[in-house]
């Protein structure tokens, strides 16, 4: 079997020859704690509905899971493709079968040595309950071809395919073969990453500790991304929940804390002046969006979500949800990245409440309910469904705002088509990785827009999104995102406000502290 190029986009930039030599090799020494010891603890702005990497799509799932858990493939420092688990893969020259050798050495938390076992039984798991599941249906068969060399067999070849499966939004990861029959979200937090689970107290904070049997990727020389070189200089990392953005400012201020996610940026100039105090930002942190549920009435009408959308202010929203620290953002990508495009751009931020109302006569609106489902544990959400929900009631529709903590919320949108309209969330993770994985959550199987049955879903954004993922092209690719894109925006299958920028901070006596999409802990150490 020949070793070949992945076949990934344009946006990813790695080769298969990165992924079995790995990309740290630029540095001069390989990391090693200057010290060692101490309690790291972390503010955390969102509560966690589990550690459950398969099915939850929580970010505050993903800034705690990803330290105990690890992937066969994962995503580097400037999010293209690297390998984790995996000590190398193979392609077929037909582009249909995949070899995976395992790193050797690699042990679970409970002792356990990694094989084979467990990555069938992870992806046996993952194609049941995996809200990422979809990725899978390509996918012909995998097998254990011995203990250390796992196989996938394509039924056609998809040129995004290892692209797709090393993302971390939902990311697959790989887990103790005894563990892969646990219910959804209840997955216990055995892993094989640097650190192992402690307690995990509902509401109130997560602690863990070094993985004393951890085994470091020898193949680079410090973290890269999620992966790469890593181990643990404190003795525990402690995750508090902090949902009140002052009780963050106060926590890092007094060195209760010390590394707190997403500060108001009125908080900055005084931060700013505090020697002990260093600040660190995150541009484009996410895309601010509205989800919008197509099976509940008077949502199910597309003349009443385009009032929605044509009535829409999106520098009030934005302003509001961050304090000023945004950038209006047609779309699902940034500027400057090799995809992005405007296509849909005349939806976006109308600001005509005339043409809402005319919209809203049209679609026949008798004054029902309409429900906006937000939480207070990000500040930003809740901010921006208050300020949507004053827009839309100056048109004459009749909101009910139903508040609830962030769990409660994601898991209502994730499982019921009842109940709301509106969800107030945002795009992380996704769009920095491309736009495969930040809109795949609209395609079918998974419909976060509720379609009321699978044959429902949208044709034209799911033949759009298939292209999407198997074009022969990076060229034929990015041509379909921009159908897809432009579907999701007339038909108002999402409403996105805009991209927000995050403040960050770490005290002054943490060192190898680097803001990434996700937390990490590994490498972390005290002056």
């Amino acid at each position: 079997m020949a070793l070949a190029h992945i076949g990934k986009p344009a946006w990813i930039m790695a080769s298969v020859a990165a992924l079995a030599l790995g990309s740290g090799g630029a540095e001069a020494q390989q990391f090693t704690c200057p010290k060692k010891g101490g309690d790291f603890v972390f503010g955390q702005q969102a509560k966690v509905n589990s550690l459950d990497t398969h099915t939850s799509a929580a970010a505050s799932t993903r800034n705690i899971a990803m330290s105990i858990f690890e992937t066969l493939l994962i995503r580097d420092e400037n999010f293209a493709v690297m390998p984790n688990l995996a000590a190398s893969v193979e392609t077929s020259a037909d582009g249909k079968t995949y070899v995976f050798k395992l790193r050797p050495g690699v042990k679970f938390h409970n002792g356990k040595p990694l094989t084979t076992a467990d990555v069938v039984a992870t992806f046996d798991r993952y194609k049941q309950m995996g809200i990422d599941r979809g990725m899978l249906a390509p996918v012909d068969k995998w097998e254990a071809r011995d203990a250390s060399t796992f196989v996938i067999h394509m039924k056609t070849p998809q040129p995004t395919f290892l692209e797709n499966l090393s993302s971390f939004l939902v990311p697959v990861a790989i887990i103790p073969a005894e563990n892969a029959t646990a219910p959804a979200m209840q997955l216990p937090s055995i892993g094989t990453g640097p650190f192992e689970l402690v307690e995990n107290v509902a509401d109130s904070h997560v602690k863990l500790k070094r993985f004393d049997g951890y085994t470091p990727d020898t193949r680079y020389n410090n973290t890269d991304g999620f992966a790469g070189y890593r181990v643990a200089c404190v003795d525990t990392v402690t995750y508090r929940i902090v949902t009140e953005p002052g009780a963050r400012v106060a926590g890092i201020e007094t060195g209760g804390l010390h590394a707190v996610e997403d500060l108001p940026v009125t908080s900055q100039a005084r931060l700013k002046e505090n020697k002990n105090i260093v600040l660190t930002y995150l541009n484009n942190f996410w895309i601010q969006v509205a989800e919008v549920n197509i099976s509940a009435a008077p949502t199910d009408n597309l003349k009443f979500r385009q009032a929605i959308q044509a009535v829409l202010n999106m520098d009030e929203i934005m302003e509001s949800a961050s304090d000023g620290a945004f950038r209006l953002n047609v779309g699902f990508q940034y500027p400057g990245q090799s995809q992005y495009t405007d296509a849909g751009k005349e939806t976006y931020n109308q600001k005509n409440p005339a043409k809402a109302k005319q919209l809203l006569t049209e679609s026949g609106y008798k004054g029902e309910e309409v429900v906006l489902l937000t939480n207070k544990d990000y500040t930003s959400m809740y901010n921006a469904s208050l300020v949507v929900a004053e827009q839309l009631k100056a048109i004459g529709i009749n909101v009910k705002l139903s508040v609830v903590d962030w769990p409660a919320a994601a898991q209502t949108w994730s499982n019921s088509a009842t109940g709301w309209n509106l969800f107030f969330n945002a795009s992380g993770n996704g769009p920095v990785q491309g736009p495969v994985q930040t809109i795949r959550q609209y395609a079918a199987p998974q419909s976060a827009y509720k379609p009321k049955t699978p044959a429902d879903a949208d044709k034209p954004f799911n033949d759009a999104f298939d292209e999407m993922v198997n074009g022969a092209t990076p060229d034929i690719r990015k041509a379909a995102f921009a159908r897809a894109q432009v579907r999701l925006l007339d038909q108002v299958l999402v409403l996105p406000f805009g991209a927000l920028n995050q403040l960050q901070a770490v005290r002054s006596n943490v060192k190898n502290f680097r803001p990434y999409r996700i937390q990490r802990a590994a490498n972390v150490y005290f002056d």
